[in-house]
Formats: structure tokens, C-alpha cells, sequence
């Protein structure tokens, strides 16, 4: 009852408001560029091409919202600045300059944003031109069933893509940065958030089309019942902690001495979050987009392609591997420990320094095995049971993960501003005595 009255003020907090209405126009926005079209294209062939290879291709459509199935300025969609950023951040873990980037505050931190801004342009090129020469490699494919996908193959196609693409990537962004700054929860999540869950009710259309007066509710039942059972699944992972008892030495800020202290470090069984099978997908998909370029890899993604036990042993190893170093490139327990022990702070049990890095590593390695496996099953599972049902759309695991945990990043900022707005804050009265009073409005 309290989190839902709680909800029913969001209209009465003028701040919440416009950051929510503001993150909305920017998804607005994005949409509307999903249907502007890249000069020199066919996207009724291109969504041709893809209704009948599907597979990796449809994983990527999906992703960018069906922009890729348009053919649209924002086909790369978001994953140039997503590879951009987990670049950076893993060289921290080889490069000093940038893990000392990381130490200097806002002034490192903006430094970092700047060179992840160029990265993106950069990766966002080098893609778009991938995509421009598998674009014209298309039209042989097509060998006549349907119109060329590329009117007017030739460097001039490329150079228009290559241009057209990258600034619909920097564009994209840019958008995410404006949400996340201005607006309510991440704007990059934000931005994949709406990319998947533009694609389900074109999905479920495909469904009831394809087995018109054949619908089974059986089925049915069953791809529901798998759906609600992966939802709860990812919220109790996503929300599930481990937490490390904190005991703070006895201290004295000016006249006042404060005595022990308890309290917890809360570690997340899954703290790589979303990113392993961003990554893992992205990873999978680049074969089939450098095929045309290079011969040799067209075999490997005709087997990718197929979607079978390859495909799935891959992508959860893949998946496995990037959620280790994900967390090691963002949890740092040699940090941790040195914090801990500069404010006066240990694990019961343990010398500060040394003795609790090692301590928090191993904590943190035996919950990313867990995670991970939970990672994987989830990507995979619901997958194979779509594959059974025979369900033509790409909703699958990972999809599914990445939809609830941005809705509970989303919903718990959300919460936080609630409670932030709560109160008025600390006031000085006449009396001179600090008291706290709630907002009525």
C-alpha cells in the first residue's frame, strides 16, 4: 500500500515530472528516427532479407528496434557507445593513465567521457562501412527473387552510409546522455529498453498470422507461463545481495566520540548486470556482417546462423566469460579495502588492507560463478522454449533480462526521488533547533 501511494504522487512532484516526461520525448524521439530511412536503400527488401534468414540478423534487429529492418539512420543503434564504454573501462584494468582517469573525480571522469565519445564515433564508423559493403553484398544474394536492396552499389553508397550512420549513432548518444542527465534512469538502458519492447506487439501480430485458425493454447499456456517464471527469476537474481558485515573503529569528530559502528557491504550475485549478453551477442553477430568482406567467415556464420546447439554453447560461453571480466573491470577489491581502512572500518575477523582484498576477491569470484551459470540459463533457456513453441519473433532470454532490469533500475531511481521529495528537508526555525518537515504537496 505504501509503495503503490507513493506512486500516486508522482504527478505531484514537479521535478520527477518533467524528468519523466522528458526521458518519454527523448524515447519519442528515437522512435521517430527508427522510420527515416538511409538514401540509396529498399527496406521492403531488406525486411524480406531478414524474414528469411532471421537468426543472428533478427537478434540485431531487435536490439536496434527494428532499425536494422528499416534500414534507418539509427540502425547501428545504441551498441557503438555500449562497446565504447566497456572498452575503456576494461583497459583500466591494463592501462594506468585511465585507472588514474577513474581516481580524479568529475575532472577524470569527464576526460573518460570525452575519449568514450570518440571511441563511439569511431567503432560507429568502422561499422557503418561493415554494413554498407554486407548491404551491396545483398543484392547478388537476393539473386533476383525480390528488388536489389542497394540501388546504386558503389563508393558513393558507402561514403553516404558510412556518413549517415555514424551520425545517427552520435546522435543516439547523445539522446542517452540527455536522458540520463535531464531525465529519470539511464538513458542508454532506457534506449535498448524501448528498442526491445517496440518489437513484441509486432511480434505477437507474426504469431496469430502465421498460425491463423491453428492457435494452440496449450502453447500459449506454456510461452506465458515460461515468460512469468523468467521474470521473477531475473528479479530475485537482480535483486539478491551478499552482504559483508562492516564494523566501524570507535571514532571522535570534534566534541562528540562516536563508539562502533555496524553496518553491511551489499554485493550483487549478478554485478555484471545486463552486459555479458550485449557483448556476447554483439560478438556472434559481427561474422555475418564481415562475410561479405571476408569469404572465409562465411561459413562460421552459416553455423551461428542456424541457431542450434553451437550457437547456444557459444553464446553461453561467451556470456560466462564476459561476466567475469565485466566484474573485474568494475569491482575493485584492492579499492575497497583501502577505503575501508582509511575510514577506520574492517570484516570482523580480518586485518585491514591486504587480508580484506583477498577476502572481498574470493567473495565476489564464488558469486560471479552463480551469476554467471544464472546468466547464461536465463539467455538460453527461454530460447530453446520459443524454438519448441515455434513462436517468429525474437524475444528470448536475454531480451527478457534486459527489459526487467531496467525497469527496476528505472523503478528504484524512481523511489529515490520519491522519498527524496518526501521531505521539504532541514529547516532553522526562530528557536534555532533543526527539525524536518514533511512535504504536504
Amino acid at each position: 500500500m505504501a509503495a503503490s501511494s507513493g506512486y500516486a504522487r508522482l504527478g505531484q512532484v514537479p521535478e520527477l515530472r518533467r524528468r519523466i516526461l522528458f526521458s518519454l520525448g527523448v524515447l519519442a524521439l528515437y522512435r521517430l528516427g527508427v522510420f527515416i530511412t538511409v538514401p540509396g536503400v529498399d527496406r521492403s527488401a531488406m525486411q524480406q532479407v531478414l524474414s528469411r534468414q532471421g537468426g543472428l540478423l533478427g537478434m540485431f534487429d531487435l536490439f536496434s528496434g527494428g532499425a536494422l529492418g528499416q534500414l534507418s539512420i539509427f540502425a547501428l543503434g545504441i551498441s557503438p557507445y555500449i562497446a565504447a564504454s566497456i572498452t575503456l573501462q576494461l583497459l583500466g584494468l591494463v592501462n594506468k593513465r585511465v585507472e588514474e582517469l577513474r581516481k580524479e573525480g568529475n575532472t577524470g571522469r569527464r576526460k573518460l567521457e570525452q575519449w568514450t565519445r570518440v571511441a563511439t564515433v569511431a567503432l560507429a564508423a568502422v561499422q557503418a562501412f561493415t554494413l554498407a559493403g554486407w548491404l551491396e553484398g545483398l543484392n547478388a544474394q537476393v539473386g533476383g527473387q525480390f528488388s536489389d536492396v542497394v540501388s546504386k552499389p558503389g563508393w558513393g553508397f558507402r561514403l553516404i552510409t558510412v556518413l549517415t550512420l555514424t551520425a545517427g549513432s552520435a546522435l543516439v548518444m547523445w539522446l542517452g546522455e540527455q536522458a540520463t542527465e535531464r531525465g529519470i534512469g539511464n538513458g542508454t538502458s532506457l534506449i535498448l529498453f524501448s528498442s526491445i519492447v517496440s518489437s513484441v506487439p509486432g511480434g505477437v501480430s507474426s504469431y496469430f498470422a502465421v498460425h491463423a485458425g491453428n492457435v494452440q493454447p496449450l502453447a500459449l499456456l506454456l510461452l506465458a507461463t515460461s515468460c512469468v517464471a523468467c521474470v521473477a527469476l531475473v528479479v530475485f537474481f537482480e535483486r539478491a545481495q551478499r552482504r559483508i558485515p562492516i564494523v566501524y573503529a570507535r571514532r571522535q569528530l570534534g566534541r562528540r566520540v562516536y563508539g562502533e559502528q555496524s553496518t553491511h557491504l551489499p554485493l550483487r550475485i549478478n554485478m555484471a548486470s545486463m552486459m555479458p549478453p550485449i557483448l556476447a551477442s554483439t560478438l556472434l553477430t559481427m561474422p555475418q556482417l564481415l562475410s561479405g568482406a571476408l569469404p572465409f567467415l562465411g561459413t562460421l556464420s552459416a553455423v551461428l546462423n542456424r541457431g542450434d546447439w553451437v550457437f547456444n554453447a557459444l553464446f553461453a560461453a561467451l556470456t560466462v566469460l564476459f561476466a567475469f571480466v565485466y566484474t573485474s573491470a568494475t569491482f575493485q577489491p584492492v579499492e575497497i579495502a583501502d577505503q575501508l581502512k582509511k575510514q577506520q572500518a574492517n570484516v570482523p575477523g580480518l586485518r585491514p588492507g591486504r587480508q580484506t582484498a583477498l577476502y572481498l576477491e574470493g567473495v565476489v569470484s564464488r558469486l560471479t560463478v552463480g551469476g554467471a551459470l544464472y546468466v547464461a540459463a536465463i539467455c538460453i533457456v527461454p530460447s530453446l522454449v520459443a524454438q519448441a513453441l515455434r513462436v517468429p519473433f525474437q524475444f528470448g532470454g536475454s531480451s527478457l533480462m534486459i527489459v526487467v532490469s531496467v525497469a527496476l533500475e528505472t523503478m528504484n531511481q524512481i523511489e529515490a526521488h520519491l522519498i527524496m521529495h518526501s521531505y521539504q528537508g532541514l529547516e532553522l526555525p526562530r528557536s534555532g533547533r533543526l527539525s524536518a518537515r514533511r512535504q504536504t504537496g
